[in-house]
């Protein structure tokens, strides 16, 4: 069963990502200003496997950066 855009953006608010807001749907998250990453649709909408890449690769990418 897949994700939901909801839990991809708590993962990345645990993450420290902050967001910078967007436009419709769209939700615009930062790390610290250097790592970016866009989630698209509503909370209770399923994600889609690319949306759980990017979250995944935005994280990886912080925690590789940071040394955790």
């Amino acid at each position: 069963m897949p994700r939901k855009i909801r839990d991809l953006i708590k993962d990345l608010g645990k993450a420290g990502f902050v967001n910078r807001g967007g436009k419709g749907s769209h939700r615009n998250y930062i790390y610290q200003g250097k790592v970016r990453v866009t989630i698209s649709g509503k909370s209770g909408d399923d994600a889609k496997t690319y949306q759980e890449r990017a979250v995944n690769n935005a994280i990886e990418g912080i925690t590789n950066e940071t040394g955790e």
